[in-house]
């Protein structure tokens, strides 16, 4: 039977950018064109691709995402002009490293995909698998993440692969800018293939489309290329979507053979057999290496979890007791373990949605549960006039370790999502606060495009200095409390020598001095407030 011949999905209009032009450019290209999209499916001809072959040191800087984009460009592949379509603005493949730099941290652009599962709950997705894949043709690592949510078609596939688009507008998703995928994926490896499958109606497709930072860079382009095929499995076979002719296709799919981890249409096919009837995989491969030339992520520290490696040695050395306490604690881990990051990410617990790492599901996690004196405060921000009335509902009380461990900040959050984890509103190098901790979901304030922090309106001040107040009144009214009842009285000598130990039911000392609130919690013992027992 012959390939399915349909009409080819609306032309793409390129936004132009390089290293050295930022997003200013790109806005202002937004502006002058009407397709949403930005970057292209391949329209290839029978052509040979003339590939420019990079210098062997400039080969093994690239394999470092900060020094990626330092790279000579070479002779410009004319195979893949456009020929007959809307003008074409270019994007130059800099643009996809230069774009990725938004996210400092690795975690974020993971957590940007994950975003992107949750957000397809509404669509009927019962998780999300992130583990470690080896790659055949040369034994490398791979980073996957699969979903069984509605999956994308045709159409939807092209455009998440494009800049700047999202259709996602809901109050409750927590994508917005629609540039989150090519960010983060760019950000984990050089090189990304996607497999998704979707149903509507009575058709169902499944489509592959690659976004290659090597390929774009060893073949010399000056434009991003996205090859990508389709196929139509209402029926019982795979059967090839043709837009133009059986030639493109093909060359799309040898290209997608060349440069992705897949030798053959076969092996390819198979990716789609562990989807279900829709779903989206996505394999992140050539991943980045730190500047040491180890790969950024480490996977054989624990079979369960996916690691920072530089943030993990950092405690590797021989430490005070003191310092190993703090990094245990989960405000220290999150900045090293994949599984204790997720398990914060999100505030409200799933009910029928599972976060699978390695391949064991991670146990959601609230702070907020286990604080000690905790109250609720109010706030109500000042919003523009006209504006809905907003009210913030804070949770602020002590860590289950006070006043042992120093550590203190609010973990705030933007529609369910963790934007800034354990964030300090006092000065540095006061132990006022040192404990307290607060949960707040701030949907008033807007996120940064990477979601690790806020933009800094009016509005972000304001609650800065409310967080502030919040943190002194809780300090001063709750500290001796927590004093009182601490598991460990702290006392020094009274004037018979007589040493106060650990008190317990019917042990009364004749007197002891309580060490003052922000002295005894973190071992200065500079004041005291004498105190006896009845």
């Amino acid at each position: 039977m012959p390939p399915k011949t349909e009409k080819e999905p609306p032309n793409v209009v390129d936004l132009a950018s390089s290293d050295d032009e930022g997003g200013a450019r790109t806005a202002a290209a937004a502006n002058k064109v009407s397709t949403i999209t930005s970057l292209t499916e391949m329209p290839q001809t029978s052509g040979a691709i003339t590939t420019f072959v990079l210098p062997s040191e400039e080969a093994l800087e690239s394999r470092s995402f900060w020094k990626a984009g330092n790279y000579a460009v070479g002779p410009t592949s004319k195979s893949f002009m456009l020929q007959d379509t809307l003008e074409h603005a270019r994007v130059h493949p800099k643009f996809l490293h230069s774009n990725a730099t938004s996210h400092k941290w690795a975690f974020g652009a993971i957590a940007e995909l994950m975003d992107n599962a949750v957000d397809e709950i509404h669509h009927g997705a019962t998780f999300i698998k992130i583990d470690k894949v080896d790659v055949l043709k040369d034994n490398s690592p791979a980073l996957l993440f699969q979903d069984d949510g509605g999956g994308m078609n045709p159409e939807l596939i092209r455009k998440c692969m494009s800049l700047g688009y999202s259709s996602k507008k809901s109050n409750t998703t927590i994508g917005q800018y629609g540039n989150g995928f090519k960010t983060s994926t760019m950000r984990l490896g050089a090189d990304v293939i996607v497999f998704s499958r979707s149903t509507s109606g009575s058709k169902a497709t499944q489509s592959v489309g690659l976004l290659s930072y090597t390929f774009l860079r060893r073949t010399g382009q000056d434009d991003v290329i996205v090859p990508m095929i389709d196929f139509d499995i209402s029926g019982h076979w795979a059967e090839p979507i043709v837009y133009s002719s059986q030639e493109d296709w093909s060359s799309n799919l040898k290209t997608i053979l060349e440069w992705s981890p897949f030798s053959s249409k076969e092996e390819l096919l198979l990716q789609f057999d562990d989807i279900g009837p829709h779903g989206t995989k996505i394999v992140i491969y050539n991943l980045w290496l730190n500047d040491e030339g180890i790969y950024e992520l480490a996977f054989d520290d624990d079979d369960e979890d996916i690691r920072l490696r530089d943030e993990a040695l950092r405690g590797a050395t021989k430490l005070h007791k003191k310092t190993v306490e703090l990094q245990s604690h989960i405000s220290y881990r999150i900045r090293y373990s994949l599984r204790a990051y997720a398990s914060m990410l999100y505030l409200r617990k799933f009910n029928n949605f599972q976060i699978i790492l390695r391949g064991k599901p991670v146990e959601q996690f609230n702070i907020a549960d286990e604080l000690k004196y905790l109250k609720v405060v109010t706030y109500k921000p000042q919003l523009a006039a006209g504006s809905k009335e907003y009210t913030v509902e804070t949770t602020i009380g002590f860590i289950k370790e006070a006043p042992n461990l120093a550590v203190a900040g609010f973990n705030v959050y933007h529609k369910n999502r963790l934007i800034r984890p354990f964030w300090k509103v006092t000065a540095d190098g006061s132990s006022k606060g040192n404990g307290v901790v607060g949960v707040l979901e701030a949907d008033f304030i807007e996120p940064a495009h990477d979601k690790q922090d806020f933009e800094r309106s009016s509005l972000f001040v304001r609650l800065e200095n409310r967080l502030k107040q919040m943190v002194m009144d809780f300090w001063f009214v709750s500290f001796h409390t927590l004093l009182f009842y601490c598991h460990s009285i702290f006392a020094v000598q009274n004037d018979n020598s007589e040493t106060f130990v650990k008190g317990g039911k019917g042990e009364k000392p004749l007197s002891f001095h309580w060490l003052s609130a922000s002295r005894c919690a973190f071992g200065k013992y500079e004041e005291a407030i004498t105190c006896s027992s009845a």
